[in-house]
């Protein structure tokens, strides 16, 4: 039954905060090329862990990326919290997905590799 729970709430987390990315977080660093990938929630419910990527591959754009969901961490989980209906809005913490960014990669290696045949 929690287990259920738990998944649920990852699915609507995950859906709500693309959303609250796309239509309310108004940061330029931000804005466009977020994806939330992931979320994992902890079984007592208290906080969430969500995983993201971004377009860019610079360095930069990473940390300047990771600061503007810092700065926008408190508007987002007030506004999850008016749009679920949960007892507590779990504490959030963003993390980078680094596993979408080692996919397109090694795409590009095997690209260079097939090219070289």
């Amino acid at each position: 039954m929690a287990q259920y729970r738990v998944g649920r709430l990852e699915q609507e987390v995950q859906r709500e905060v693309n959303d609250i990315l796309l239509k309310r977080v108004r940061d330029p660093r931000v804005q466009g090329g977020v994806t939330v990938t992931g979320v994992e929630v902890t079984g007592d419910l208290q906080q969430a862990t969500i995983y993201y990527s971004i377009l860019s591959d610079k360095a930069g754009e990473g940390q300047k990326t990771a600061a503007g969901l810092e700065k926008a961490t408190g508007l987002i989980r007030k506004e999850l919290g008016s749009r679920l209906s949960i007892y507590k809005t779990p504490e959030l913490k963003f993390v980078r997905d680094e596993s979408v960014q080692y996919g397109d990669n090694i795409d590009r290696l095997i690209n260079e590799m097939n090219r070289k045949d």
